[in-house]
């Protein structure tokens, strides 16, 4: 069934001007895209490498990661998807998908064919623009991934990541302060940062006891920013975000 949303600021409009001003015009454009609507479970696939891939896909409610997998089993998550990312946005240009990406949480996702997209970009070129900055931003969180897993100490990659997802929740809307939803788990933050899930539950319970986390479930409250951003050696600039979320 296909569906047009109406409300007041949709997941894939606050993401776009989070990092890019929308003009009214083109803000009722993307309001008005119309998206085939599925819910899905946690660890379901949303699509797979080596797709050939006919459509987009906006992930509206939840979080997902995008990941590839070894010949022997092993996963590589690449990224964390959160409400407003079209997740395979490349496939747009690329006759084939080459990652994966999966549910994380219950998710709520919305399908747009490409020869909608393809239409909505010719007609409104801010709009494209504004779709390339966002991949530009993604190309720039994966080089900043990439120094994470190759040259910084585990508690830093932890702190990195976690102030990360912290800046691009309060981006789109989705944290209170310094506190926010975060439900992902200790073995796919060894998965995104080449760690084994018991160093990482050892790195989460210092960060705990030296004051700079509260994790309660899923819930991630920052008591000391400074402090959690200084132990991350966390410089927010690569997000390229509207405004400084981090100080916010």
């Amino acid at each position: 069934m296909t569906v047009t949303l109406f409300p007041t600021k949709h997941a894939l409009v606050r993401k776009l001007e989070s990092t890019f001003t929308l003009a009214d015009d083109e803000r009722h454009a993307l309001l008005n895209l119309p998206m085939q609507l599925t819910k899905l479970g946690p660890g379901q696939t949303i699509v797979r490498e080596g797709h050939h891939l006919s459509r987009s896909c906006v992930l509206l409610e939840g979080f997902a990661c995008s990941y590839k997998a070894t010949s022997y089993g092993k996963r590589q998550i690449l990224a964390f998807n959160i409400p407003g990312d079209i997740v395979d946005l490349h496939g747009l240009h690329l006759e084939v998908l080459d990652n994966s990406v999966g549910t994380i949480t219950p998710c709520t996702v919305g399908y747009v064919p490409h020869e909608i997209l393809r239409d909505l970009c010719g007609r409104y070129p801010r709009i494209a623009a504004a779709l390339w900055r966002g991949t530009l931003v993604d190309a720039a969180i994966f080089r900043e991934w990439l120094i994470n897993v190759g040259r910084r100490e585990a508690s830093v990659r932890i702190a990195h990541l976690l102030c990360e997802m912290l800046v691009r929740l309060r981006a789109v809307g989705l944290a209170e302060g310094y506190s926010c939803d975060l439900p992902i788990t200790q073995g796919q933050i060894a998965d995104a940062l080449a760690l084994t899930s018991v160093h990482v539950n050892r790195v989460l319970q210092a960060l705990r006891a030296d004051g700079l986390i509260d994790l309660k479930g899923n819930r991630l409250s920052v008591p000391d920013w400074d402090k959690l951003r200084k132990a991350g050696d966390f410089d927010p600039t690569y997000l390229h975000l509207e405004r400084d979320h981090a100080t916010a």
